[in-house]
């Protein structure tokens, strides 16, 4: 399965998104396939990160992350998985990346929330009615890990593109 997730509002204090699943289609006159919206997402702000340091040293960097403001992660493919959150203490969607984004960005999940003090880095799922805040945020995380539940009942991966 193939979730999409595009950013439509980069603000200074959040971003928003939304958030598709692409959907196949066969029939007597078309054959491919279709993004179809899914809910709206809120992120924090959009960073643009440039640096020159290896990997080795990019993990290895003395920067304590906590003491950074949360930024959004990066644009690309990432792996997702539905794990146990300690945290939460519910089975939650997790993105898995390639080695610098499971070092730099350990533990970003897909969960419920309203607005972007309730993410540390995660994307949060709901319907955007209100200017920077997100509705219905434990349904719309329902719904979603259960088309993730299906997907993978069906032995398929699933991917999350943000662009």
């Amino acid at each position: 399965m193939e979730l999409i997730l595009t950013r439509i509002a980069k603000r200074k204090d959040y971003t928003i998104g939304r958030l598709s699943f692409v959907e196949r289609v066969e029939d007597e006159y078309l054959a491919g396939s279709r993004e179809v919206y899914f809910c709206d997402t809120l992120e924090p702000p959009v960073v643009e990160m440039k640096t020159t340091m290896s990997l080795e040293e990019v993990l290895r960097s003395p920067v304590k992350t906590q003491s950074l403001k949360p930024f959004a992660i990066p644009e690309g493919r990432y792996a997702v998985v539905v794990t146990w959150s300690p945290k939460f203490k519910m089975y939650l969607p997790l993105l898995v990346g390639d080695q610098v984004f499971n070092g730099l960005f350990q533990g970003i999940r897909i969960h419920m929330g309203n607005t972007a003090k309730d993410t540390r880095g995660c994307i949060l799922v709901g319907r955007n009615q209100i200017v920077g805040r997100l509705l219905e945020s434990r349904k719309w995380l329902y719904e979603l890990k259960q088309l993730i539940v299906a997907a993978k009942a069906r032995n398929e991966p699933v991917w999350l593109t943000i662009k």
